[in-house]
């Protein structure tokens, strides 16, 4: 086969779940966000394994992403729309039932007008400012919008996955302030939220990250491995070249081996200069440029010639790959190409 071989362990997800489901109390409700297709490993396929472990809320970021997930979990679940009512969003979220975090007057607006009797929820602007209403916004609306009961009311931190930053506090301070007293089923924790502890726990959580194995969850269980097949093998002298520009030069006698990737396929270009490929468990560095197809890689210390070499697996995390790039783990999974053969296993 000339393209990569991604297999992907839907148990590993769902164990993943579980596990972040377990450290907050039995009152909280566990969620698993989906969005940006599953962070590149299809939404369908994460959402419908989580549903059978017992995940019953999803959160996108677009409606236009609830439809796969709802063609493969049903009618019996819930799903957030992050985004909130968009303009044009109407039918879409009637017609498949969805939940959108409202984020401003003009949205709570529009879905008052076109949905009156239509559940929906609010999200809060603590300090990110990105998403949701401020204060002063919310302070306007708020005895209205209780009044038409909220199926959920949120906002995110900006710092969850560095917990000593002080940020964590002042926006879970805020978040209590704006909303303490009324009755509110409430949310502020993702990944990096839940292992905040307790106070930040809320009504319900939203892992994300945590369910594919990235960080701040260090105690996640891998679920990818990406296998790259050898094209070709190069016996080079001392002098000669690799790749595009020329960029990098044999000090001695080489082998390099040609493998069947590139940045067509969301492996970055900037990996090139630290990235390294894995032969079971030995790092093999990649040389040259990474280019739209192939990337070269040099074997000279291997025993024998491989079919293929790992770019992801126990010996390379998403996090790992991420930081030779000098990039998060978020960019690596949902940059993941189309071109793989994909395979989903239960292990």
């Amino acid at each position: 086969m000339g393209t990569g071989n991604l297999t992907i362990n839907l148990k590993g997800i769902a164990n993943n779940w579980r596990i972040l489901d377990t450290i907050s109390s039995d009152h909280v409700e566990t969620a698993a966000v989906v969005k940006a297709d599953g962070y590149g490993l299809k939404a369908g396929r994460i959402a419908r394994s989580l549903y059978e472990v017992g995940a019953r809320v999803f959160f996108v970021a677009a409606a236009e992403e609830a439809a796969a997930v709802r063609q493969t979990i049903g009618d019996n679940a819930t799903i957030c729309v992050f985004s909130g009512h968009m303009s044009g969003d109407t039918e879409m979220i009637h017609d498949l039932h969805l939940v959108p975090m409202l984020n401003s007057f003009d949205q709570l607006t529009r879905h008052v007008e076109s949905l009156p009797s239509h559940p929906f929820g609010i999200q809060l602007d603590t300090g990110m400012n990105r998403l949701g209403m401020k204060a002063v916004e919310w302070n306007a609306v708020r005895d209205t919008v209780v009044s038409l009961k909220p199926w959920l009311v949120m906002s995110h931190l900006a710092c969850a996955d560095e917990p000593e930053n002080l940020m964590n506090q002042r926006q879970l301070e805020v978040f209590k302030d704006m909303t303490d007293g009324f009755g509110l089923r409430r949310s502020l924790a993702a990944t990096g939220g839940i292992l905040l502890g307790p106070e930040y726990h809320f009504d319900l959580t939203r892992p994300g990250i945590g369910l594919y194995g990235g960080a701040p969850f260090v105690d996640a269980n891998p679920v990818m491995h990406l296998s790259l097949p050898v094209i070709q093998i190069h016996q080079l002298i001392a002098g000669e070249t690799v790749g595009y520009g020329g960029s990098w030069t044999a000090s001695a006698p080489a082998r390099i081996a040609t493998i069947a990737a590139g940045y067509a396929d969301g492996l970055l270009r900037s990996i090139s200069k630290t990235g390294r490929v894995w032969h079971d468990n030995i790092a093999c560095p990649i040389v040259g440029r990474i280019s739209m197809d192939l990337i070269g890689v040099d074997i000279t210390h291997l025993e024998e010639n491989p079919d293929a070499l790992d770019i992801l697996s126990n010996y390379q995390t998403v996090d790992q790959l991420a930081e030779s790039a000098n990039t998060i783990g978020y960019e690596i999974l949902t940059s993941i190409g189309s071109r793989y053969a994909r395979r989903y296993v239960h292990q």
